[in-house]
Order: C-alpha cells, then sequence, then structure tokens
C-alpha cells in the first residue's frame, strides 16, 4: 500500500491497496473514501498529479467504483 499528499482544496492524501486494488482518499475535513475494489493503480497515480483531483474523482472514480467510508 503507499499514499501521497496531494495539492487540493478538498483532498489531503491519495492512497491505494495494490492487493485489494482499491483507492483511499483522505478528504481534508478528516474522512476516508475507499474506492473499488478493481480501481487501477494507475488511475490513482493518476490522481496523485491531477490539476484538479476533486473534479477527477467525481469524473474518473465516483461514477465507476463503489465507495464506503472507512
Amino acid at each position: 500500500m503507499w499514499s501521497k499528499p496531494v495539492y487540493s482544496k478538498m483532498v489531503q492524501e491519495v492512497g491505494y491497496d495494490e492487493e485489494t486494488k482499491e483507492l483511499y482518499v483522505t478528504w481534508i475535513r478528516g474522512k476516508r473514501s475507499i474506492y473499488g475494489p478493481g480501481v487501477p493503480e494507475q488511475l490513482a497515480l493518476d490522481l496523485t498529479n491531477a490539476p484538479s483531483v476533486g473534479n477527477m474523482i467525481n469524473s474518473e472514480v465516483k461514477p465507476y467504483y463503489s465507495h464506503r467510508y472507512g
């Protein structure tokens, strides 16, 4: 598993679990969202460099992967 801080107004950190293929998003206000399973690692890596992490989550993650808080 890895995690990286990101520069975003809404997201503090993005993480990824290679075994479960789950994406972890830690929001600025402290909640953590878990998306997956089945998220490609490249998508998680792309999020760490996205010009707008929040927009990419809304367009590339939320419509396609299940969500839970963790």
